[in-house]
């Protein structure tokens, strides 16, 4: 029993300096490819804004990263999911070769105006990266699942400058209701990792003032909880609406070269329907200015139609920037129905439309802690868990499991 007890803070003393390491190492790669990327996403950003007549090649663009896809991306065109497939089953792996092929496509995607956020790339470049680093030290299969959660955590960390976010994420996009707790250390370790070197390399997050925070009243939970419920219906609206036209595309034009191409003549043709672009790209300016002023009612509805269409038919990005943009639009919107404070609605619909589409409700309560600040935690709690109960069963990733914990029953 002594030698037992003895052996103990021994074990323990080696594995945290293993996973300091390897951990380490993930997110310094991971970190600096989120720089490289974030640094290059703002050039094709300003490129795109300052040269208008790129837009007409967003068909070609799509057609061009599909034809890459195809001919030399084998599984990786599973993106996010597969990743999260590996980490449940490990009977395949993840080829090194994703990094390069989701960098390229997401930024030609922005280039050309395609609507498409930014986390699916920096979380798929960590996964890709992680596995290379799991087999250069011939990990086990249950350490190449925790590697594997590593790249997920510090890529979402380095991309939005939330490590402690970016730590949960890993964790609790793996299964709907159940959260696993063995890859904590080194998820944390692999994110503050990656997001300090990513801001070393001169990456600056932006950032949104929530301005002042009400004290809590019976009268304004009310309002909250309302909102909320509008932000889950919304996330519900975005996962439903984004698999549908995948669905659609998919069984109209079985060629994924010339359904992104089309895909691209539709942008274009709303483009032009509305007479507006600030639907295209990321679309921080909407968030920016919903935190400073009401946004409009239909601004919400514009950004997930363009960002269903622009993912639905095989562009490259991610969905995490344009559900913020989706929720703090939306939050801005009724926030004169309900008499209540702009930003802080824009605020929680921020994080809660996310919350409802990825079923991540901890990680988005974090993070908007670290952006917001701890004042209005219990608003974003509340928002957070609303939106995610009134968003259905589903989210944005397929490979989900979805387990009932009191049945012990997994769907």
């Amino acid at each position: 029993m002594l030698k037992a007890r003895s052996l103990a803070p021994l074990k323990l003393t080696i594995y945290m300096l293993k996973w300091l390491l390897i951990s380490g190492i993930v997110g310094i790669l991971t970190g600096s490819a989120s720089a490289l990327f974030l640094g290059s996403l703002d050039w094709v950003t300003e490129t795109r804004l300052h040269q208008p007549w790129l837009l007409w090649f967003l068909p070609a663009g799509g057609a061009l990263v599909s034809l890459l896809y195809l001919k030399l991306g084998k599984e990786s065109g599973k993106g996010n999911n597969l990743i999260i497939e590996q980490i449940h089953s490990g009977d395949g792996a993840i080829p090194l070769r994703m990094a390069p092929l989701v960098l390229v496509g997401t930024l030609i995607t922005h280039l050309f105006g395609g609507s498409a956020g930014r986390e699916g790339t920096a979380v798929q470049m960590g996964g890709s990266l992680s596995e290379w680093v799991g087999k250069w030290f011939k990990l086990k299969a249950l350490d190449r699942k925790i590697i594997l959660i590593c790249g997920i955590s510090s890529g979402f960390g380095a991309v939005f400058g939330t490590p402690l976010a970016g730590t949960i994420f890993g964790l609790e996009v793996l299964a709907i209701g159940l959260i696993s707790y063995e890859a904590l250390l080194p998820c944390l370790i692999a994110s503050y990792v990656g997001h300090l070197v990513t801001t070393a390399w001169g990456i600056e997050h932006i950032h949104f003032a929530i301005g002042s925070i009400p004290p809590l009243q019976w009268l304004l939970l009310i309002k909250i909880i309302v909102a909320a419920i509008l932000f889950g219906l919304a996330a519900l609206l975005f996962t439903q609406l984004t698999r549908g036209f995948k669905k659609l595309f998919s069984k109209w034009i079985p060629n994924p070269v010339i359904k992104s191409a089309v895909g691209g003549f539709v942008i274009i043709g709303l483009v032009y329907a509305l007479g507006s672009r600030q639907y295209l790209g990321l679309g921080i300016p909407l968030i920016q200015q919903a935190f400073q002023e009401a946004a409009s009612p239909v601004a919400f509805l514009l950004k997930t139609l363009f960002t269903s269409l622009t993912l639905g038919s095989g562009f490259q990005g991610g969905e995490v920037t344009p559900l913020f943009v989706i929720g703090a639009t939306l939050g801005s919107a009724i926030a004169g129905l309900l008499a209540a404070p702009v930003p802080l609605l824009a605020a929680i619909g921020f994080v809660s439309v996310f919350s409802g589409a990825a079923k991540t409700p901890l990680a988005c309560f974090i993070m908007g802690i670290e952006l917001f600040g701890s004042e209005g935690a219990i608003y974003l709690f509340i928002g957070c868990v609303i939106a995610y109960l009134c968003s259905g069963r589903i989210g944005i990733y397929e490979a989900q499991k979805l387990i009932e914990v009191f049945s012990s029953r997994e769907i």
